[in-house]
């Protein structure tokens, strides 16, 4: 018979080791796996920000953390992405304000219609620190940390009635609008009869009658199509479909002091390729390969630009909106949000 060489000493403190990994004294060193959900399609620059603050978060923590994103809705719509994050069953999503106010009304500031007179002076704004602070103060309490941003764009207007350059002209219209209490409380003032109905389903209910306009990016409107059934479009930017980076608060503070600070750190990455690939879309569509203005023309689309008098005239007449929403958001943060704007304008 052949005897062991295996010392007694090896085999008692081998399974010394092995009572001790199985009670948790030991664990093996894996990457944690994240799943980071939102709606934009891949080729957007939502999209392509998600995916940087991914890859800036796995080069930070030299791969300890690994971010999966999930675009198009993979994981649920916004608003079921809201209420996993809440829940602690997913880790991380980026919801737009627009649905995030069901939530925490005080960020439904951000989408007062015609609060922003133009693109630099919104990103002054929601990148002063102050700002962030402030608004994102109000999240924890509704079971989410809020550490940045990311975008889909300003919205415009397309129909297929007449050329919209009053608040007269949207009157009457049936228009499709996201599924929010500010966007239809900004077209029921205007005298329009918004309708609530799912985006999927807008090319259909142009095509049929059942509407008459719609409310989305330009750049959304001509890659969804919409254009082919609305032959006006005025960039009103009306609002800006901001989006809030939210992560579980049970995930969050999992996390050390410096993992936080990363994703912090990410979240401005994320936002400033966001924006630059936003912009590049202007100038060369997916497939496309024209800009937005080249791609109207060619396919007589009607585009209108407001003079700034006509901007002032839509900002004057949602004055209502705003007093409804200045009681829900309440008055220091409604005026803080403004004073930032004046000293910001561009």
């Amino acid at each position: 018979m052949k005897t062991s060489h295996i010392k007694p000493g090896f085999c008692l403190s081998g399974m010394v080791f092995l009572i001790f990994f199985f009670m948790g004294f030991f664990q093996p060193a894996f990457a944690q796996t994240v799943k980071f959900g939102h709606v934009a399609p891949p080729f957007h620059g939502q999209a392509k920000g998600v995916d940087a603050f991914a890859d800036y978060v796995k080069e930070k923590t030299h791969g300890d953390i690994d971010i999966a994103t999930f675009p198009a809705g993979q994981l649920g719509g916004e608003r079921s992405l809201a209420e996993q994050v809440q829940a602690g069953t997913l880790e991380m999503a980026a919801v737009a304000t627009a649905v995030l106010q069901n939530f925490v009304p005080q960020c439904s500031i951000l989408d007062m219609p015609f609060l922003f007179p133009n693109r630099q002076t919104l990103y002054a704004t929601i990148d002063d620190p102050e700002v962030q602070e402030r608004i994102f103060s109000y999240f924890p309490k509704k079971g989410f940390i809020a550490i940045g941003w990311t975008e889909n764009e300003f919205r415009d207007f397309s129909n297929n009635k007449r050329p919209v350059r009053t608040p007269d002209d949207i009157k009457g219209l049936k228009v499709r609008v996201m599924n929010s209490p500010t966007y239809l409380d900004t077209f029921r003032q205007l005298g329009a009869s918004p309708v609530a109905i799912p985006f999927p389903e807008t090319y259909n209910a142009l095509q049929t009658g059942v509407i008459d306009a719609q409310e989305n990016p330009l750049i959304t409107s001509i890659l969804m199509k919409f254009t082919e059934v609305t032959q006006y479009v005025t960039r009103t930017q009306h609002c800006v479909t901001e989006c809030v980076i939210i992560v579980s608060v049970d995930y969050w503070e999992s996390l050390t002091q410096a993992q936080q600070q990363i994703f912090k750190d990410a979240a401005r990455q994320s936002i400033q390729i966001n924006r630059t690939v936003t912009a590049a879309l202007h100038e060369s569509l997916p497939k496309l390969n024209m800009s937005v203005d080249a791609y109207a023309r060619a396919n007589n689309i009607e585009i209108i630009d407001l003079s700034e008098q006509e901007r002032e005239m839509f900002r004057k007449a949602m004055t209502p909106v705003w007093d409804k929403y200045r009681k829900k958001i309440g008055n220091d943060l409604f005026d803080f949000v403004l004073e930032k704007i004046e000293t910001h304008g561009m």
